[in-house]
Parts: C-alpha cells; structure tokens; sequence
C-alpha cells in the first residue's frame, strides 16, 4: 500500500472486476484462467488507469480500492496496478480462502455481507469532512451496496431496515450485528457520498438503475465519466484530453461515437447541455495528445457542442430496499445469463 495522503478531501472508491480490469468468472475456468493470469496480460477496462492517475493529480485525496477478488491475488493485482502508475491508500480484498475454512460457503458469492461492513469501516478511517465518489458495474449488487452504504451515511436507513435488508441478503448473523456497530460509529451527512459511477460490462438497461435516484450514474465507457467528474468540479479542464485519448485509443471507438455517448447522458438527465458544452470547450483548447491531434480534438469538441436537448432530471427517490434488493438480484442474475450465453457462441444446429 502506498502512503495514505494526509488530509484528503475527497475519496474515490474503486471496485476492480469489470470496473477497472475485465474480469470473466461466469465458469470455473474463467475463475482459474484469473488466478494463473500474470499482471502483464491482465486487460483494464479502456480509460480507467488514466481517469485515476487524473483524479489523484486534481486534488488531495484517497484512492481505495474494495474488490471480491480473494486475498491470495494480492500480489498479481497490486503488480498490474503498479504497471499502470495506480498509487493507492486503501486496498482490500475477499478472504476467501477462510470462509472455506470456516465453512461460510454463502460468504463466497456475498458481496452485501462482504463489501457493505468493508465500506463502513473504511469509512471510519476517513476525515469526517471528506466527500466520496465510488466506481462499481453491473455484474452484480455495485449499485445497490454503494447507495446502501451513501444512504447509511446519510442517516437515511434505520437499525430495523437495515437489519431486515442484511438478513434478505442472506448474511451472516455476526456480519449484521458489525454492520448494525460500523453504521453506528460513522458520521451521518446528507452529502458525504456524492457520485457512483455503474460501469455497464453486462449491457444492462441504464434505466434499471433510476431506482437509486441521480447520485446513480450508468456509463459505457469513461469518457462519459470524467465529463460528469468534470461538472463535478472534481476534475481540470485539462484532464479531459488525455482520458478522451486514452478511451479513443483503446476502444477504438470513433471520436462521434464517444460524443455520442456523452450526448446520451444529456438525453437521460444526468447531465445538462451547458455542462457538455463547457466540456467541449476544454477539449478544444487543450494541448495535443499522443493519441489525439489538435485537429482530432477539436472535431472531438464540435461533435460534443451539438448537444441534444436535456432529458427530464433523474429526480429524488426514497429507496424501499426490500424490494430493490429484489429487484437488482433479478437484474443481474438475468445479465449473468445473457453473458454465458454470449459466450458460447451461436447454439449449433440440431439434427
């Protein structure tokens, strides 16, 4: 772990499977194929080594990473992270291998009961002034763990909710009782948890995830993220360059169709077309990059200022968890499926 900064004034949580590295653990052997992998050939998902590397330089702040990848990859991930100029403050991982032991076998696939105790305890260890911003996918529960934990943090979620919520989630009696002790011992701020960010891997529909209200922000890609982190305040005007670039570059994406991306958040509300024009300015007048011209840049610009009309705001919502935890399990065991389908490929003939 890297030297935690010292007064960080906002943090940027990050999952690692299909949030920051594509990650297959459909089948065992995609399982296995991960473990043996070596840090070289692991596969990031396009742009976010380098929104992260422009989110560290902007401003005084931590970066933690919360991954259910298994303790005994620690060396392999931290190896690519270093490979990709990723400093970090936090990094915790599943302990996978003593839930075996100790017979937890629900604990395995858990990511309720694993990730929302690991967030509260974090977040004990942070300045009570700081913000947060966190980073998950649609593989399986980012979306609802993280609001869960934004609306604990908000004082939004009472002892009977909450316990109800964990045992629906099958978690362990011992891990309802931490969870009940952590959302006691934190701060309570409407405002702490300002942003999550839903990286789309299983192409699920962005409008599953209006049931968590605007602080839910589904992307295909992370040039729409840094646009939002840029209307954010969170990040430079300079900052967009090299991320459109990076994106552009490993997509391989045309520069219309990340436009178009971004355009597509206007039309569902997440951002406004002044925002997005104040973005295409930046682009236009930033340096070259390596990956994008002066004149790539600023096509790149004039196709973001023909923003479309705003859609209607996401609006507020008060979350009946019970039923969103319902809901998103439904959502992704449905993507889970879809993707081993894909997988496979098209089903051969019968006879």
């Amino acid at each position: 772990m890297s030297a935690p900064s010292a007064d960080p004034r906002h943090v940027f949580r990050w999952d690692l499977d299909k949030t920051y590295l594509h990650t297959e653990f459909d089948h065992w052997f995609d399982l296995l194929k991960t473990a043996i992998e070596t840090p070289e050939r692991k596969r990031g998902v396009p742009g976010a080594a380098r929104l992260i590397r422009e989110l560290r330089a902007a401003q005084p702040c931590w970066v933690t990473i919360l991954s259910g990848s298994p303790e005994q990859m620690r060396l392999t991930l931290e190896s690519k992270l270093r490979l990709d100029g990723i400093t970090w403050d936090e990094f915790t991982l599943k302990p996978s291998i003593r839930n075996l032991l100790r017979l937890r076998f629900r604990a395995l696939r858990d990511q309720l009961g694993y990730k929302l105790p690991a967030l509260l305890a974090s977040r004990a260890r942070v300045p009570q002034a700081a913000t947060e911003t966190l980073f998950g996918d649609d593989a399986e529960a980012d979306a609802l763990v993280y609001s869960l934990y934004a609306d604990i943090l908000a004082g939004k979620v009472d002892d009977r909710e909450l316990i109800a919520v964990m045992e629906q989630g099958r978690s362990y009696p011992d891990v309802v009782s931490d969870v009940i002790r952590l959302a006691h011992a934190v701060d309570r701020d409407a405002a702490r948890v300002q942003r999550i960010f839903i990286h789309l891997e299983r192409r699920s529909d962005p409008s599953f995830f209006r049931i968590y209200g605007p602080r839910v922000v589904p992307v295909s890609n992370y040039l729409q993220a840094a646009v939002v982190l840029f209307a954010d305040g969170l990040l430079p005007p300079d900052a967009l360059a090299p991320i459109a670039a990076a994106v552009h570059v490993e997509t391989r994406l045309p520069l219309g169709v990340l436009a178009a991306s971004v355009h597509d958040l206007v039309r569902r509300g997440d951002l406004q077309p002044s925002q997005v024009v104040r973005a295409s300015e930046a682009l236009g007048g930033s340096l070259a990059e390596p990956a994008l011209s002066a004149d790539q840049l600023v096509d790149l610009a004039d196709a973001l200022r023909d923003s479309p009309p705003a859609g209607e705001p996401v609006p507020e919502v008060r979350i009946a968890w019970l039923d969103a935890l319902a809901d998103d399990r439904e959502r992704w065991e449905a993507a889970r499926d879809a993707a081993r389908l894909r997988a496979r490929g098209p089903s051969s003939p019968r006879g």
